[in-house]
């Protein structure tokens, strides 16, 4: 081992956790930011869901060989003649890129993990005069500044080419639940199949379609071939009765469990197992999530929403689902301007905030008071997946999700599967492709001080990955919050439809770009994907412009402030008077 540098060792390794924290933090929240815009799930059920799919993810399914330097971003032959350099420099640019990736987070910047540790390895590799690579290669960082127009470019063309297939054919023609019902079965085998060629690509464990123990494209084709006609026969046989079931025939007792019993639930009276005794209607996806100064001043802030179950840790449930009796305004409502009684809700009280929950009312209690220290406790671990990322107080907001067209809540409602499922899919993902992002410099660190030579790649040790893993889900579920609102209804009116559109384009570009070589970031394509899907609104004005201002900004700004953090501090490391 390295003599010397041991330290450096412990301070990394606590910037890994930082790190990887962050990267949970802002990147997973990508995965989920539709899902919860579009009310499909609530915070506090995402929050759950990433946790086990970005250990799942990171833990199965990541790899076991991690790059040192990054897309070979900086020269790693420059320190060969000085090993403890390198650790020196990983050091500084894990911390480089945890710092970024904390504060970006707090401040709602949605940015690219792996474009912050470019940014901060490129700072840590001026800093030490290694050469930077500049040039048109792959992971260079001129792909990664053109990444900001290509990748947001084409996950809107396919978001957009994909919710006008449901816009022109399901959506805005006669009797548009009848059509989805037959069409449904369809989405549902699409997406699987490109969720499947997403896993053979992206998935590191994969052999994936290049190199030499890459699977044939006859194979690759078999794969995807039998995912879609497998979940298009589970489709009809399984999910086309329940939907009939529980929409059609109103029969309330059903739940998403019951879909095992098949074409059992056509008969009259169905064997149902554990029946629903609540008749929750079916969740009205339109409802108005905008709160005005006036109901500010004279109700405490209430919310025009439906009704939120509370289970008894506080956190928001599932909300209601599916009595067709609580439709919104059609497509044709929309536009006449008129809407059907049913759409128009009473105002529920506003899901307060964790501090007025847990907090605030027990301010006049004892530090030490037990009542006061559990409400404590309560508060640190679920504040982060209790608040409110729907509903806002901004009217200019309330323009642009008026501007909107408004689509059948029956219709809406089936989607909203397959846009969890896509969701799930890509946390996974996630997991296993970026938890390389926070290990990378730790690897390089560890390796180099273990073996006290410089590496190329590095075997990444099995119980780093589950820390990483561990913290990734950990880090959306104290901190997501923040870019669950940023990448959420603050762009334009989400709703299950849209939300699926919006992240399957985001899949479809991700595989593009990897096979084709083209530098993007999920993060940017998620942001691309909801812009192209606004824009089939074909109003300008349904787009919040304001907030892609925001969002962009926090794109250009990761580079140089990741860098500036990490080349800064090796510059006064390797500068450091020594006594």
């Amino acid at each position: 081992m390295l003599d010397g540098v041991t330290w450096i060792i412990g301070l990394i390794s606590i910037a890994l956790c930082a790190s990887a924290f962050g990267n949970g933090a802002n990147d997973v929240a990508n995965a989920y930011a539709t899902s919860v815009a579009a009310q499909t799930l609530t915070l506090a059920q995402v929050g759950i869901l990433a946790v086990f799919t970005e250990f799942i993810g990171a833990v199965a399914l990541g790899s076991r060989v991690t790059d040192t330097i990054k897309s070979g971003i900086i020269d790693i032959d420059h320190f060969r003649a000085s090993p403890s350099v390198l650790v020196l420099a990983m050091g500084c640019a894990e911390v480089g890129n945890a710092t970024w990736l904390l504060i970006a987070s707090k401040l709602g910047f949605p940015v690219s993990t792996t474009q912050t540790v470019v940014g901060a390895l490129v700072g840590a590799g001026i800093a030490s005069q290694a050469s930077v690579n500049w040039e048109w290669t792959k992971g260079s960082v001129s792909q990664v500044a053109a990444s900001w127009g290509i990748a947001p470019c084409l996950a809107a063309a396919f978001s957009a080419i994909l919710f006008s297939t449901m816009k022109f054919t399901i959506l805005e023609r006669p009797d548009s639940f009848k059509k989805a019902l037959r069409a449904i079965p369809f989405y549902f085998a699409f997406t699987a199949g490109v969720l499947a060629l997403f896993f053979v690509i992206e998935i590191p464990i994969s052999p994936g379609i290049e190199g030499e123990d890459a699977l044939s494209p006859g194979v690759v084709v078999g794969i995807v071939l039998g995912v879609f006609f497998g979940v298009l026969a589970i489709s009809y046989i399984f999910f086309v009765p329940y939907f009939k079931a529980r929409i059609e025939r109103h029969d309330h007792r059903l739940r998403i469990y019951h879909v095992i019993l098949g074409p059992l639930l056509l008969r009259d009276n169905p064997p149902l197992f554990w029946p629903a005794k609540d008749h929750k209607p079916l969740k009205d996806y339109y409802l108005s999530t905008h709160v005005t100064n006036t109901d500010n001043d004279s109700d405490q802030g209430v919310r025009k929403e439906a009704p939120a179950d509370n289970d008894a840790t506080g956190l928001q449930g599932t909300g209601s689902e599916d009595a067709p009796g609580t439709q919104s305004k059609t497509i044709n409502d929309a536009e006449a301007g008129g809407a059907p009684s049913s759409a128009v809700s009473s105002k529920e009280p506003k899901i307060p905030e964790p501090e007025d929950r847990w907090l605030k009312p027990y301010q006049h209690l004892p530090i030490y008071n037990t009542t006061r220290l559990g409400y404590m406790v309560k508060y640190f671990f679920l504040q982060g997946v209790s608040r409110d990322c729907v509903s806002h107080a901004n009217t200019q907001l309330a323009h642009v999700h008026s501007r909107a067209k408004r689509y059948d809540n029956r219709v809406e409602f089936l989607w909203r599967y397959a846009q969890v499922v896509s969701a799930i899919i890509m946390s996974i993902a996630h997991g296993s492709n970026d938890v390389a992002n926070a290990l990378g410099p730790w690897v390089g660190a560890y390796n180099t001080w273990k073996t006290e030579r410089v590496d190329d790649e590095a075997d990444t040790p099995i119980w780093i990955i589950v820390v990483a893993g561990f913290l990734l889900g950990a880090g959306f579920w104290f901190f997501g919050f923040h870019i669950i609102r940023s990448l959420g209804n603050k762009i334009t009116q989400m709703s299950p439809v849209r939300g699926f559109a919006a992240e399957l384009g985001a899949a479809i570009t991700v595989l593009l770009a990897s096979s084709l070589g083209l530098p993007v970031s999920t993060t940017q394509c998620v942001t691309g994907a909801v812009i192209g899907v606004a824009l089939m609104n074909l109003d300008f004005s349904a787009i919040n412009w304001r907030q892609l201002g925001f969002i962009f900004c926090g794109w250009v700004l990761t580079l140089p402030s990741a860098g500036l953090i990490s080349g800064l501090l090796l510059l006064m490391a390797l500068n450091a008077p020594s006594f």
